[in-house]
C-alpha cells in the first residue's frame, strides 16, 4: 500500500486554520477584549425571506407520501437549473440547460474539475491566489507556473504568450486582492487560452458585487469563450449560502479537448461520485433567482457594500493603499509600517483585537498585504475601521 506522496507537499496547516489558533490563543490569554473578527469570507446576514419559505414548503413536501421524493438528478434539478438559465438570460448570455450542472459549492467544482484533466498539464495560477486552486493541484502532482500579480499591474495579470498552460485560473473579482477584470481584459485570456488549447476555469463566486460598467460577471460575456472556458459560481456569497451550500458550474458543449467533450466528462464524473445537492436546497435555490427573491438578496449585497465602502473609506483617510471594495467584499490593503504581513497580522490582533488575513498566506506576492472582509456586521465593521483609524493615525 502506498499514499499519495504528493499530500506531503503540502503546508501542514491550512491558511485559515492558522489564523484559527492564533486567535483561538489569543483571545483565551485576553478573555477580557473584544475581538472583531474581518479575516475570514462567512457571510453574517441570514437567508432571505422568500428562500426560507421556499426551503419550509418543500421540507414539508418531503414529508407527505404523495410530494416526498428520494434521489434526484445529479447534476440539479430541472427547475434550478432553469432558474439559473434566466438569471444568465437576463445578463445576455445564452446557456443550454444540460451545460449548467448543480453542486454543494464552488470550492467543490474547483477541485473535483481536476478528475477530468490528466496529471501531465501544466496549471497556471495568479499568486496571490485563493490556496484551492493550488492546493488540489499539488495534491495531484501537477507542474504549476504563477502569473505575477502585483500592485503594479493593479493584482490583473495578462497572459504572457512566452508562458506555455493546459489549465489557467481566473477568479474574478479576485479573491484576495478585489480587482476585477473588464470584459476587454478576459477577451485577451480568451485569445490566449484558444491559441494555446489550454481550458480557463473561472471563478464567478463574487459575481453579484460588480457593480461598474464594463467589468465582467462571466467570462461568457466574452467571444469564444464557450470554446475554451469552464465557470463556477456559488450562493455562498451571493446569497447567503455558506452553511446551505449551493452553487453551479457552466461546462459548455462547444468544450472540446483531445476529442472529448468535457461537458460529457463532467456528467460522467458527477454521476459517478455526486449524489446531488438536496431537493429542499435546491428548492431554495431556485426562490434566490425569482423577482422577490433577487429583490430580498440585493438588501443583503448592500450591507455588504456598505461595510466595504466603509473600510476603504477609513483608509482613504488614512492614506493606505488598498485594492478592491468597490466590486468586491475584500480590501486587499498595504501593511502600514510592516513587510512581514504575519507580522503584521500579530500587531493589529494585539493593538486593535481585529483579525485580518495575512496577504503572504496566498502566496509570494501577498508578502506586505493584509486581506480585509466585508461580511461582518455592520457594527462591526464600523468599529473595527475605528480602531483602524485611532492605531494608525498616530
Amino acid at each position: 500500500m502506498k499514499i499519495n506522496a504528493n499530500y506531503l507537499k503540502l503546508n501542514e496547516s491550512y491558511l485559515f486554520s492558522t489564523i484559527a489558533k492564533k486567535v483561538a490563543a489569543y483571545t483565551q490569554a485576553h478573555p477580557d477584549k473584544k475581538v472583531l473578527r474581518m479575516g475570514i469570507g462567512d457571510v453574517t446576514q441570514p437567508l432571505a425571506p422568500a428562500v426560507v419559505a421556499a426551503m419550509r414548503k418543500a421540507a414539508g413536501e418531503m414529508g407527505e407520501k404523495e410530494t416526498f421524493r428520494g434521489y434526484g438528478p445529479e447534476q440539479g434539478y430541472p427547475f434550478l437549473k432553469e432558474a439559473i438559465r434566466g438569471y444568465y438570460a437576463s445578463r445576455g448570455i445564452s446557456l443550454e440547460e444540460d451545460e449548467i450542472f448543480v453542486s454543494d459549492g464552488a470550492k467543490s467544482d474547483v477541485g473535483n474539475i481536476l478528475d477530468i484533466f490528466d496529471t501531465d498539464n501544466t496549471v497556471l495560477v495568479p499568486d496571490p491566489v485563493y490556496p484551492v486552486y493550488v492546493d488540489t493541484n499539488v495534491m495531484a502532482g501537477r507542474r504549476i507556473v504563477f502569473a505575477d500579480a502585483t500592485a503594479e499591474n493593479g493584482f490583473l495579470p495578462m497572459p504572457d504568450e512566452k508562458t506555455d498552460a493546459d489549465i489557467v485560473y481566473i477568479c474574478s473579482p479576485n479573491n484576495p486582492t478585489g480587482a476585477a477584470y473588464s470584459s476587454a481584459q478576459l477577451a485577451e485570456w480568451v485569445a490566449y487560452a484558444r491559441k494555446k488549447g489550454a481550458v480557463i476555469l473561472y471563478d464567478a463566486a463574487y459575481e453579484a458585487f460588480v457593480s461598474e460598467k464594463g467589468l465582467a460577471r462571466s467570462i461568457f460575456e466574452v467571444e469564444g469563450a464557450k470554446e475554451c472556458a469552464v465557470e463556477f459560481c456559488s450562493l455562498s456569497k451571493t446569497a447567503g449560502f455558506t452553511g446551505t451550500r449551493c452553487g453551479y458550474t457552466v461546462v459548455p458543449r462547444a468544450l472540446v479537448r483531445g476529442g472529448a467533450s468535457l461537458n460529457k466528462l463532467w456528467l460522467r464524473r458527477q454521476t459517478t461520485k455526486f449524489n446531488g445537492v438536496s431537493y429542499v436546497v435546491q428548492r431554495g435555490a431556485e426562490a434566490v433567482f425569482t423577482a422577490e427573491g433577487m429583490a430580498q438578496v440585493q438588501k443583503n449585497l448592500e450591507v455588504y457594500r456598505r461595510n466595504a465602502a466603509v473600510l476603504s473609506g477609513c483608509l482613504d483617510s488614512l492614506g493606505i493603499h488598498y485594492t478592491g471594495g468597490k466590486n468586491s467584499p475584500y480590501i486587499w490593503m498595504k501593511c502600514p509600517g510592516f513587510s512581514d504581513s504575519w507580522k503584521f497580522f500579530d500587531y493589529l490582533l494585539e493593538k486593535a483585537n481585529v483579525v485580518g488575513t495575512p496577504g503572504s498566506g496566498f502566496g509570494k506576492n501577498g508578502e506586505g498585504f493584509f486581506r480585509l472582509t466585508a461580511f461582518a456586521s455592520e457594527e462591526a465593521t464600523k468599529e473595527a475601521a475605528e480602531r483602524l483609524r485611532l492605531l494608525f493615525s498616530k
